[in-house]
């Protein structure tokens, strides 16, 4: 294979995975993370980058030939070599398999519970418990996988181990102390297998384990934002502060306080992320509506659910400036195992972060492996479908049909209650309610 470039920024762990791939293949991999090869910010602004990786993400590899790839996933695959990829089409299939769990399952309530102890988000007492919770059933299906296995696919390293481990590192680096790890023996024994192999070393270095579970560091947070400009103040009688006399304090204002140097412990993949610009917001011309999304949110959330959300949602609902959607999965056919369909879903709700301040939805799955069925009730401002109004929304949405319902209808009624409840006959469908994920 032909050697070639790696563009990201130090420490991003997503570009651990093809560095690690490319030290069991012996692929040539040459690191541009630092200027001048790579400025994050300007070079991957630039046309020549833009032209080669039109989202401007990283990582991003070009070989010496001139291939290029974006895409953590697709890089580490490209790089790695048959035996990471899989020998057989069946073992190719489990480490897919394994790859697409941990985009799906690992990293969204990873991210939910160590992003606040790093700084880079709010924390929500909720949102932690519930990735606790999330991140507890990950560790039992993969202590369950382990139980008769060293590795996740047969009997050496593949891609499947190389992504589940990255995608837990800041994990073991930041929350899972001893006591709440414990349980999962055959997982501690896989993630410290896998970092002391000698490829897995070149790359990571010596990986410390937490002691401590890390928490939620306010002053971090606070020096993480960015800093708003106040509005100059009135002198007495009303009268603003001359603009040079504005200018000098402003400058003595500068010198005496620096700006806050990057924390090193910090991920710097998703401190990058988030100093990005702030892409439009669809909906932001849309006239402002009397129903009130979060608080109807936090109604479902922490209060009963028949009782009190399903009844606020109908006194509160505003049909002129929402609407209300079903969907159904149009291939069936494809769905198989339980978790792969629950995968399924939560690839698609994860690839639509962004919708999530201005939509609402329950996502269920039906049946049993080997004939399930997918539908959901989704609630978003404006009367049109969604999707379309942005690119970053647009991937998964045709795979479904779509129908918009009339609220005043019975039909309408009957879906709100059973679809938010997870409960009912769910006549429409034919098949019992297996289980399901809320976007919210």
């Amino acid at each position: 294979m032909a050697a070639g470039t790696l563009y990201t920024y130090p420490e991003n762990w997503r570009a651990f995975k093809a560095q690690i791939a490319a030290q069991y293949s012996g692929t040539s991999l040459k690191i541009a993370s630092n200027p001048p090869a790579f400025t994050f910010g300007q070079t991957n602004r630039s046309p020549a980058f833009l032209n080669n990786f039109p989202l401007g993400k990283v990582p991003a590899y070009q070989g010496d030939n001139g291939f290029c790839l974006f895409e953590s996933n697709a890089i580490a695959h490209y790089l790695g070599n048959d035996a990471l990829r899989g020998a057989t089409p069946q073992a190719a299939a489990q480490v897919l398999q394994w790859v697409s769990f941990a985009d799906s399952e690992i990293i969204p309530p990873a991210s939910a519970w160590v992003f606040p102890t790093l700084g880079i988000m709010q924390f929500n007492k909720q949102a932690t418990e519930q990735a606790k919770e999330d991140v507890k059933r990950v560790l039992t299906v993969l202590n369950q996988h382990l139980n008769t296995r060293t590795f996740l696919v047969g009997e050496r390293i593949s891609l499947a181990d190389i992504t589940v481990a990255c995608s837990m590192l800041w994990l073991y680096k930041q929350v899972l102390e001893p006591s709440f790890r414990q349980p999962y023996t055959n997982v501690n024994r896989w993630f410290t297998t896998c970092i002391n192999q000698p490829q897995f070393k070149a790359v990571l270095g010596d990986v410390k384990l937490c002691e401590k579970m890390a928490q939620f560091d306010a002053k971090k947070f606070a020096e993480m934002q960015p800093k708003k400009e106040t509005p100059a103040k009135k002198e007495k009688g009303g009268k603003e502060a001359k603009p040079q006399e504005k200018k000098e304090k402003k400058e003595k204002k500068e010198e005496k306080k620096p700006a806050p140097e990057e924390d090193d412990d910090m991920d710097a993949a998703d401190a990058a992320l988030a100093a990005e610009p702030k892409s439009k917001d669809p909906f932001a011309e849309m006239p402002k509506s009397a129903f009130i999304m979060d608080e109807f949110k936090r109604k479902y959330s922490n209060e009963d659910i028949e009782k009190v959300a399903i009844p606020y949602f109908w006194d509160h609902f505003d049909r002129e400036g929402y609407s209300i959607w079903y969907c159904d999965y149009k291939f069936p056919q494809d769905l198989t195992l339980t978790f792969m369909s629950c995968n399924l879903i939560g690839g698609m709700l994860q690839r639509l972060d962004k919708l999530r301040k201005n939509a609402f939805a329950s996502m269920l799955l039906f049946g049993t492996a080997n004939n399930h069925a997918i539908s959901g009730l989704w609630i978003w401002r404006g009367q049109n479908l969604a999707f379309e109004l942005s690119p970053d929304w647009g991937i998964d949405y045709e795979s479904y049909n779509w129908r918009k319902l009339d609220p005043a209808s019975d039909e309408c009624k009957l879906m709100v209650k059973e679809y938010f409840l997870w409960e009912g006959d769910f006549k429409h469908m034919g098949k019992p309610f297996c289980d399901g994920k809320i976007f919210k």
